[in-house]
């Protein structure tokens, strides 16, 4: 397949996401869906864990924003990185969850009281922040790099391997000298204590 080289795409990387594109786009090729979903799947999730703080959450919103961007694979242009442009799909993706929360929220207490009441004010979320704002806070990674040194040192290094050193999950058993069912376990467990942590986190905010 030619791949368009004159839109700014300077990396192999850049320039292998763009073929896969296409490839899903205009063949509707499935391998090609899968092996972008499989390159960014770990990294957003990772984003929109830190902006909720929740595991299921994430989950689905990671799911979410992947349905979202292979349904409008024809608005990406490759002025940007696919990753750039997939994370910003996320980042808005995570702002509809909070606008969504916020309005069951009101939903629910004007049963109880009037719009205008001071227990209504009282309950009411923060504002919902906009998308820069949130790609902007996942971006601090050396405070989500505090967070993780939190971690046992077993379920920390998955963490940093996993999604610092992006090691496939054959690499990190050889890397640890663990079975590759061990190191699953491992990476799942350390998912839910990063969330309990970023979870507290927010509760103290």
């Amino acid at each position: 397949m030619a791949v368009n080289r004159d839109n700014k795409l300077k990396t192999e990387k850049s320039q292998r996401d763009y073929a896969l594109v296409c490839a899903a786009r205009d063949n509707g090729d499935e391998q090609a869906y899968a092996k972008l979903m499989s390159y960014y799947k770990d990294t957003l999730y990772l984003m929109l864990l830190r902006m909720c703080g929740n595991a299921d959450d994430a989950d689905d919103m990671t799911m979410e924003t992947f349905r979202k961007a292979f349904c409008q694979l024809e608005l990406y242009v490759p002025t940007n990185a696919f990753s750039t442009w997939l994370f910003s799909i996320g980042a808005n993706t995570f702002i509809d969850h909070v606008r969504k929360n916020r309005i069951n929220t009101i939903s629910i207490d004007s049963a109880k009281d009037d719009d205008e009441s001071p227990s209504m004010i009282h309950r009411m979320p923060a504002s919902t922040p906009n998308p820069e704002e949130a790609i902007i806070s996942v971006q601090r990674a050396e405070q989500l790099r505090e967070v993780v040194k939190q971690l046992s040192p077993k379920y920390r290094s998955v963490i940093e391997l996993r999604y610092y050193q992006e090691l496939s999950y054959e690499e990190m058993s050889e890397r640890l000298n663990l079975p590759l069912g061990t190191i699953k376990v491992h990476l799942l467990r350390a998912k839910q204590l990063l969330a309990d942590i970023l979870r507290n986190i927010q509760d103290q905010i």
